[in-house]
């Protein structure tokens, strides 16, 4: 069963958890993307309980009510404070100074290869979707073709000031129709918007693009077990970052190509994703 929890991370951050499986168990660490909710991980987490791993899934910051520091500081969304956020919430469920499992997606994938970047020792395993590591992203999005760059694009214009505005305009019009177009269902996308349906949640996620950038900032060789998994009907993501990502990880590494999921492979094909996740969490156990 699904509950939920909140985790303190310092005096004035107060992350909302959903927790599923035995306190005991092996600790999977979930991370959402853009333009999701935690609530992304409500069909991999009763497979992991039930394969004796205890998972936690934050709402990350700004999209919890309690984690929401100033948006007209961009600095307080930065990719090393949403890094650190991630490890204190491992701690916040016993895990500081143990080893665990990080799965991440789209943005939550981002934060996952820098956790496995910059605390290797705590990662037992890595698995990504739907975000190549920086590296070969950044190198793709600086290619001649100018592919990468155009399915992109949403990026540069997620920092424009009117950003949160356009994407909710109509009913979030826009947000609702990339979902769809990626096979997301209407209930999820109702629980997605009851977290992000309104400005101040929808400013904090898009500050997170405002204090990056649109250039992902570089980052090392992965040195523990990688998966990472790319639909290859994926409309942000091409084939030359997806296949550049094993340039990148100096460790066991498995890429899994989905033919016909999109970016929400979660979503769309969930069955298939928590068996590639509970395989590699099997072979590299923490």
């Amino acid at each position: 069963m699904i509950t939920f929890k909140r985790i303190t991370a310092s005096p004035d951050l107060t992350f909302d958890v959903m927790i599923c499986g035995a306190e005991d168990g092996p600790l999977v660490l979930l991370l959402h993307g853009f333009a999701e909710s935690f609530h992304m991980w409500r069909w991999q987490m009763p497979g992991l309980a039930a394969a004796g791993y205890r998972s936690a899934a934050p709402s990350q910051r700004g999209y919890s009510a309690g984690a929401r520091p100033d948006t007209r500081e961009p600095a307080n969304y930065s990719f090393d404070h949403l890094v650190k956020d991630a490890m204190s919430v491992a701690a916040g469920c016993g895990r500081a100074s143990g080893r665990f499992h990080v799965v991440g997606h789209d943005w939550g994938g981002s934060i996952a290869w820098g956790m496995a970047d910059r605390y290797p020792e705590h990662v037992a395993s890595l698995t990504v979707l739907s975000r190549p590591h920086p590296n070969a992203f950044n190198r793709a999005l600086a290619a001649s073709d100018g592919e990468q760059k155009r399915r992109s694009s949403h990026h540069w214009w997620f920092l424009e000031a009117d950003a949160a505005s356009r994407i909710l305009a109509d009913d979030a019009r826009w947000l609702r129709g990339r979902l769809k177009a990626n096979k997301v269902s209407e209930a999820a996308i109702a629980e997605y918007l009851g977290v992000l349906g309104n400005p101040a949640t929808m400013e904090a996620a898009l500050t997170w693009y405002r204090a990056r950038g649109a250039i992902r900032a570089p980052i090392g060789v992965i040195r523990v077990p990688t998966l990472f998994i790319w639909g290859d009907a994926d409309d942000t993501v091409g084939r030359m970052a997806a296949e550049g990502t094993s340039e990148f990880v100096a460790a066991p590494y498995q890429f899994v190509e989905l033919s016909g999921v999109g970016h929400f492979a979660a979503d769309q094909a969930p069955d298939q994703v928590t068996a590639l996740v509970l395989a590699h969490l099997a072979a590299h156990p923490a």
